[in-house]
Parts: C-alpha cells; structure tokens; sequence
C-alpha cells in the first residue's frame, strides 16, 4: 500500500505529468457539464416527470449508459462520441473495399492525418442524422397529454435548433477527445466514454438499494448477485491483462522466428490485437436500427421491428455477439496486415523457418493469426452480452450493464491503457511505477 502511496505522489513531483493529468481531468469536467446542460425549448419539469415513466431496459437506456446520462437529460452533449465512431467505422471499411482509402492506410503519418480529417468530416453528417432522430424521440415523448417541449420552441425551429446544437456538441466532444490525446493522458475519446460509463455507477448502486430497502430485493440474493460480480470483474481483469501478454508466448512457440544477421527475433502476434475496439464499433452498428426506428414513433409495424433490437432481446444478443467477432477479425487485420509482415521479413532478409518467402509466409502467418484470433474474439462476444443472462435472473439494467458487458470491458482496458502511459512517464524518469510485478510494465 506504501509503495502504491509512493508512486502516486511521484506523478505530482513530474511536472509534464502532472500537467497532463490535471490538464485531462479538467477537460473531462467540462464533458460532465455538458451532460447536464439541457437543449433548449425543453421543459425541465417535465422531463424530469418524463424520466420517471421511461424504461432504462431498451437501446436507448444503454446509449444513455455510454454517454454518460446525457441522452436522457436531453442534453447538448446526447449524441456523445458515438457519430465520431460510426464515422470511423465508416472511413475503415471503405479503406477494406476501395484503392484510394488503401493507399492512404499505407502512407505513414500523412496518410493518418487525411484518415482523421475524412473522418472528421464524416462525422458531421452521421452526427446530423442522429441529431435528426433525437428530435424526433423527443418531441414524442409525453407526460400525461402534454409534450415535453415548450409550446413556443415545436415545430420546425426544435428540429433545427436540435440538430445545430447536438451536430455541433459532438463535434465539440471530438475536439476535446484531440486534445486530451494530443496534450492530456491516455486515449481522449477512449476516456469520453469511460468517465461516462462510470458517473452512472452510483445511480445503480442507489436504485438496487431502493430495491433492498422496499423489500423488492432479498439481501441474500443480492449478496451472491455481489459475489458473482466481483467474480466476474476479477475474471475480466486477469484475463485482458493475461491475454495482452500470452500471445508472444504462444508466437514464439508456434509461429517461428525470423532472423536477421543470426539474430533471433520473434513476430509479436497477440490473441487480442483489437483491444475494446470490436465492442464500440458493433455497439455503434447496433445503435443505427433503434436510431432509424425512432423516426416513426407511431407505426406499430415499426415499433414491433424495434422489439427485436431490444438491450434484452436473444435477437439482439445473437447479432451482437456475431457484429464483435466480425469486427475482431476486421480490425486485427488492419493492425497487423500478413502481407505487409512478410514483405518486411523478406526485404530486411528476415525468414521463417521451413516456410517459403512471400506469399507462403503471408499465408502461414494469416492462418496462425486466425487461429488464436478467434479465442480472444469468443471472449469478448461472452462478456458483451452477458448483461442479458443478468438480466434474465432480475438484476437490474443500470447494475448488469456496468458489472457485464461493454461497459466492463471499455473500463477495465481504458484504465489499463491510461495507467499503463502514467507507468511509462514514471519508468522514463527513474521513478518506480504502479505495478512491482511488471505485467503493465511489461506491456510497453
């Protein structure tokens, strides 16, 4: 605990540390404010009476999770980060289909740059559609016979106002998200949703124990459901840390080595080279179908599509699960390209053992890569959806979606990667880090 109180107090003794860390905290305040700051032409006191009546069991009690309860605040910051992934998603798998998105993936750090402005770009219009859409859930939403916008804002002038104002939030948003990257600590739209996902914690807690203190509840019952969500946070956290590490491992045993002047290097292959990625990016997918729903509130054929893509549905759970895999496979492929890896070895003289340069080293390495791909992906699919099964024994969404799922996985690989640059700033500067055993440290 000593050594733990130690290294915290040498963060504060580097000033560029430091910096960065309350730097990032402040902007993080601001992101929270905006959370709270409601649209205008919304009835505060109705939505309020609003809130009480709505089910955090749908898509949209979810959405709300990730933005940090901004959505159902109806505030400037709904949309949250989320039209800023859609776009990426959207700029990566153009980059699989057409030449020039290709080319820009191998141009090195300018070919970076013209990515992140076309995504950056991108953003506007994905973000003015879902704007579109929130006005429309919006105005639908009553209390009694009465909407909960103000007489003089409906209409037309809502529609706009909202879409102005949430397009421009979010893109907001994405330039905070720059700049704690770029001046801050850890990965800046990683942390926008990660401080998100962990302001909703105390409303859970505090709605299970409503539910304790009315009886609805059994304290037994609770305390094994306590039990089992410790295990399972225990299990989460051993496993992301064990799977970032036993890939070497199993490369070195399985995939060879490559030599360079009689030197013995080994390619790092990891069973999880996506990281939480998959998650966002079939969350964001998966936000689309309720997004386009929303837009026809009062046709019933339309709402009883939406019951499909309910948060608790088995239909949701089964797309969403095969929406992960796929991006695992997806996104491993653009981080670690076989036929780039190949050309690299044989241009620098590099080979593997009993395997032919080109392309059957480019085929060897890609089905070894697709075998220990596929453990790290089943993995995430099971703990993205196993708010569902929580659900299903009665926990409540708030507490099954924070201790299961995307929110899990996104907190504990987002305070990992986070703790792992504060590790390498202290490391740099001969100070002792945060983990004695080294398995963060080893990470670098």
């Amino acid at each position: 605990m000593s050594g733990f109180v130690d290294s915290f107090r040498n963060i504060f003794k580097i000033e560029e540390l430091r910096n960065r860390i309350l730097f990032t905290l402040a902007l993080l305040v601001v992101v929270r404010i905006g959370a709270h700051i409601t649209l205008p032409g919304i009835d505060a006191a109705l939505l309020s009476e609003a809130q009480k009546n709505q089910s955090d069991n749908t898509l949209f009690g979810l959405y709300d999770l990730f933005v940090g309860g901004a959505f159902s605040n109806a505030a400037i910051f709904a949309l949250g980060i989320m039209p800023y992934i859609s776009a990426s998603i959207i700029i990566q798998l153009l980059g699989a289909v057409f030449p020039y998105f290709q080319k820009l993936q191998k141009e090195g750090e300018e070919g970076r740059k013209k990515i992140n402005q076309l995504t950056r770009l991108g953003t506007i219009p994905v973000a003015a559609l879902q704007a579109w859409g929130v006005s429309v859930q919006l105005k639908s939403r009553l209390v009694g016979d009465q909407s909960i916008i103000s007489p003089e804002f409906s209409g037309f002038f809502f529609t706009i106002s909202t879409v102005l104002i949430l397009t421009a939030g979010t893109i907001f948003l994405m330039w905070l998200g720059e700049q704690i990257t770029e001046r801050g600590i850890g990965n800046g739209i990683s942390l926008i949703i990660f401080i998100g996902i962990i302001d909703r914690f105390p409303y859970a807690v505090f709605d299970e124990y409503q539910l304790i203190s009315s009886g609805a509840r059994n304290l037994l019952i609770e305390l094994i459901y306590i039990a089992a969500f410790v295990f399972i946070i225990a299990g989460v956290i051993a496993v992301t840390v064990a799977v970032r590490k036993i890939p070497v491992q199993y490369a070195k045993r399985v995939v060879g080595r490559k030599v360079f002047g009689g030197v013995t290097q080994y390619i790092p292959m990891k069973v999880n080279s996506a990281g939480v990625m998959p998650l966002i990016f079939a969350q964001s997918i998966m936000f689309i179908p309720s997004t386009f729903l929303s837009f026809f509130p009062n046709s019933e054929f339309m709402q009883g599509v939406a019951k499909y893509f309910d948060y608790t549905s088995w239909f949701y759970s089964i797309v969403y699960a095969l929406l992960i895999v796929f991006f695992t496979y997806f996104y491993t492929a653009i981080a670690f390209n076989p036929k780039d890896v190949s050309d690299n070895m044989k241009k620098q003289g590099g080979f593997i053992p009993g395997v032919r340069p080109g392309k059957p080293t480019s085929d060897y390495i890609d089905n070894i890569l697709t075998k220990i791909t596929l453990p790290g992906a089943i993995f995430l699919a099971i703990i993205a959806i196993l708010p569902t099964f929580l659900m299903k024994v009665g926990v409540t969404t708030g507490l099954a979606s924070f201790f299961g799922g995307t929110s899990l996985l996104i907190i504990v690989g987002v305070a990992l990667d986070t703790l792992q640059q504060i590790e390498s700033h202290l490391l740099m500067r001969h100070y002792d880090g945060f983990m004695k055993s080294g398995k963060i440290r080893s990470r670098r």
